[in-house]
């Protein structure tokens, strides 16, 4: 692609989640909403493909029909409580629909039936865009919604939890189970945004780290079924250690960052009475903690097959900018002792 029209639709895709992020009017935050979704889609389809092409329409559809539902709730909410601003969300149908088309959007339960298979489509680099990115403007307007209809949010949460870890379990391509473990951390999110905002906030931001990292270190490994895991041992031995680390804090397996922001919810329910949420949401992440297991068992415990039906890369490129992923890999390993300054940090 042109680098000239890739800096403008990376700058359009900044500024329409800036837009949907920081308005609080329901018609801005409609547009904000839709440049991100058109801006994406050339980027889905410049390295064309049928399977590209389809994962673009199928994401436009989604997209489309989530947004064109917000923008008839606003105004259906406007109409009966004369006024657009997301704070005044409350006419019950309204926030219903703008709730359910939220949740489509990010491609949560029980909404979640796109979201694999589009991400399946697309390359390593938008499947992370998909996976964190294009997820923080529909997640920042839900936290504003969590105070009027707190049980749904909790039992959507719930559910996504609990489909995240099923989904993922019998997946052998590598996207399709990095999108099952992003329904299953947003799942946490929303089981403890209606208590602590800043602290689903935080659990974004540390599940963005461990995804980048994910993805990252995928992409150099070129690596897109369990199966090319196996080789990895030979085409990037440095990595063989550092992989199932990351897929183990995914998993929220401790010493490692991701067992905080697991931990700090767990506790925050506990403290709340949700002691079945809390059980159920713990229980449920076992079936995700099994599929990182099994990826980590590919990689790290099992030597490359003799016999397999497919062509294998046996080179990588040596010359690839790695100090990102050398910064993220270090938050995501080592980032537990500084619990503490996290739990004073958040009011």
């Amino acid at each position: 692609m042109n680098p000239y029209i890739l800096t403008i639709l990376a700058i359009s895709l900044v500024l329409g989640t800036l837009l949907a992020t920081t308005t609080s009017h329901w018609i801005m935050v409609w547009v904000g909403l839709e440049i991100n979704t058109f801006t994406i889609l050339p980027l889905m389809t410049q390295k064309y493909s049928p399977r590209a092409i389809e994962a673009a329409v199928k994401y436009f559809i989604i997209q489309t029909a989530a947004t064109m539902i917000i923008l008839f709730a606003t105004i259906l909410n406007a109409w009966m409580a004369g006024d657009w601003s997301i704070k005044q969300m409350n006419y019950p149908p309204s926030l219903m629909m703008v709730t359910m088309s939220l949740v489509l959007k990010m491609g949560l339960a029980p909404l979640h039936a796109w979201f694999p298979e589009v991400m399946q489509g697309l390359t390593l680099e938008l499947g992370l865009i998909l996976s964190t990115w294009q997820k923080l403007a529909p997640f920042s307007i839900l936290l504003q919604l969590t105070i009027y209809n707190s049980t749904l949010i909790t039992s959507l949460g719930l559910l996504s939890i609990l489909m995240g870890g099923w989904g993922g379990l019998n997946q052998t391509q590598i996207r399709k189970i990095l999108s099952y473990s992003s329904i299953a951390n947003l799942g946490w999110m929303l089981l403890i945004s209606q208590y602590l905002p800043s602290m689903a906030f935080m659990t974004f931001l540390i599940y963005s780290i461990l995804t980048f990292s994910m993805f990252i270190m995928l992409w150099l490994n070129q690596s897109t079924t369990i199966n090319t895991l196996s080789t990895s041992w030979f085409k990037t031995p440095a990595l063989l250690f550092m992989v199932p680390l990351i897929l183990l804090s995914l998993g929220g397996l401790p010493p490692l960052t991701g067992f905080i922001p697991k931990w700090m919810i767990l506790f925050e329910l506990t403290k709340q009475n949700l002691t079945f949420f809390a059980t159920t949401a713990a229980l449920a992440n076992l079936m995700s903690l099994f599929f990182y297991l099994r990826m980590s068992y590919a990689m790290a415990l099992t030597s490359s097959p003799n016999f397999i039906p497919m062509t294998l890369s046996w080179r990588i490129k040596t010359l690839s900018f790695t100090a990102p992923l050398g910064i993220s890999t270090g938050i995501s390993l080592y980032t537990l002792p500084m619990t503490p300054a996290i739990m004073i940090m958040i009011p």
